[in-house]
């Protein structure tokens, strides 16, 4: 088996080499990853600017190629250029802290995953729902059997798997919950802040959603310490809309 194995928090972040050191006992793992941190990038690529690419060593031996781009951008690079054939699973991750919910429209982690899934490769995103003393050894175990289910199993075009894991020791964690992807809106609010030359600016932050036993959903099973995994489609298409759109005078 081969793995491409990206992430947005950059080639030097705890998170990705943790599930490298478990992806390297399924097969060969190919790392390609942003050289600096591009965490809320979306499914940005680079157009404007050229891309620079880097050998990068960890713990003193080669571990993969750092490049000046977006997640996105790693997985087309890897593709067109690094690479002789497809890899056969991309994965994306560790994320240090969760992408539920509305999470998987702003993160870099996610589009690794749906640029591998766009481009006909299994895919999945792995996130660890911590921002401080994260532990990613067991979500590094999780996103290595579930690299090789879909390896085996293989998915439908288009769709790749979004798995958010708690930051708690296993005896805590539930166990494993096939989620929905939660609607609830983050990052909505703003707090006024003065800066040193008494200059107003403001800083986006957001207020969680509230705890609820709703464990369909991926938010709140995971609020409930459960591993959720949420198939996520590419194709964003209102079909049950469409029909109704196409009788409208445009």
């Amino acid at each position: 088996m081969h793995i491409l194995l990206t992430n947005d928090d950059g080639i030097y972040a705890d998170g990705i080499y943790a599930i490298y050191a478990e992806l390297k006992k399924l097969g060969k793992v190919t790392v390609v990853a942003p050289d600096t941190e591009r965490s809320s990038v979306g499914h940005g690529i680079t157009l404007a600017h050229p891309i620079w690419a880097k050998k990068v060593r960890r713990k003193g031996r080669f571990f993969g190629t750092g490049i000046s781009g977006t997640p996105a951008d790693c997985v087309k690079y890897a593709v067109g250029v690094l690479l002789k054939c497809k890899p056969d699973v991309v994965v994306s991750g560790i994320n240090l802290g969760h992408n539920d919910g509305c999470s998987v429209f702003y993160s870099g982690t996610v589009a690794g995953a749906r640029e591998g899934a766009l481009i006909g490769i299994p895919s999945l995103a792995v996130s660890l729902a911590a921002f401080v003393n994260p532990d990613f050894s067991y979500a590094a175990k999780c996103g290595a059997q579930l690299t090789r289910q879909i390896a085996q199993k293989g998915m439908p075009k288009g769709t790749f798997l979004n798995v958010n894991v708690p930051n708690k020791p296993s005896s805590q964690i539930k166990g494993v919950k096939i989620t929905r992807q939660g609607l609830m809106p983050i990052h909505g609010r703003f707090r006024k802040r003065i800066d040193p030359n008494l200059r107003e600016y403001h800083w986006m932050t957001g207020k969680m959603p509230v705890r609820k036993n709703d464990n369909r959903f991926d938010t709140y099973a995971l609020n409930n310490n459960y591993v959720t995994v949420t198939p996520i489609q590419s194709d964003q298409t209102d079909y049950a809309f469409l029909p109704q759109l196409q009788r409208w005078e445009i």
